[in-house]
Formats: structure tokens, C-alpha cells, sequence
């Protein structure tokens, strides 16, 4: 079973539509059209179970060197869910993750901005 096809994020106010650029058996990758913004889903099914979902995006800026020329820089944010096999069902797994999430998006995301800032 796949994510639906567009996925769609909004960055800084402006959506971003995110085609299904490909497809696996555990994994899924969405590339919008101008290939600046890829997301990544998968699964790695062992003795544990580990389900990533990644947001990447790249931009085009000024060589701090030669300021004329462009240069491609890149980022990205994961969210990695590792659990065994047994144990947990998928409603308390989401509550770990809700809760996660949650407190990384309180404040207008006030945890975020610390954690980008090299706070620990």
C-alpha cells in the first residue's frame, strides 16, 4: 500500500506538490517538478521494524567564494520510527509519534528552533 499520489507540503507558506516519482516493494520517493524537493518513504523489515519518512530539499545560492557564481546546496529531516516486531500495536506507536510531533510543533515551534540552534 502506497501514500496517495501527489503528496503535498506546504514550506514557508507555499504548497508544493510531490508526484510519485518511483516505487518499490518497502519504499516510495516523490519528486516535485523542479527536482528541488524529494520525499522519501520506507520500510526496513528485519528483527525491528524501522519506517522512514524524509523530506529533502536542495536550492541554488551564492558561492561565498566567487559570489558570481551558483552553487547547489541541500538539507533534509527525517522522522524514523524503529519498534520490534511484536510488542506495540500501530495505535500506540502513532501515540508515541503524535506525541513527538507534537511537541516539536508547540510554541510555533519553539523545540525546533532550539534544536536548530545547538541546543540540548
Amino acid at each position: 500500500m502506497s501514500f496517495a499520489d501527489p503528496q503535498s507540503v506546504t514550506v514557508s507558506g507555499s504548497g508544493v506538490s510531490l508526484p510519485r516519482t518511483s516505487a518499490g516493494v518497502n519504499s516510495s520517493t516523490y519528486t516535485s517538478a523542479d527536482g528541488l524537493y524529494v520525499m522519501q518513504v520506507s520500510h526496513s523489515l528485519s528483527k525491528r521494524s524501522r519506517r522512514l519518512i524524509k523530506l529533502s530539499q536542495a536550492k541554488l545560492s551564492a558561492d561565498p567564494i566567487v559570489p558570481a557564481q551558483n552553487v547547489r546546496s541541500s538539507m533534509s529531516v527525517s522522522l524514523v520510527v524503529d519498534v520490534p516486531n511484536t510488542g506495540y500495536t500501530v495505535a500506540e506507536e502513532k501515540a508515541v509519534v503524535d506525541a513527538l510531533v507534537a511537541y516539536l510543533a508547540a510554541s510555533s515551534g519553539a523545540q525546533v528552533t532550539k534544536l536548530l540552534g545547538g541546543e540540548n
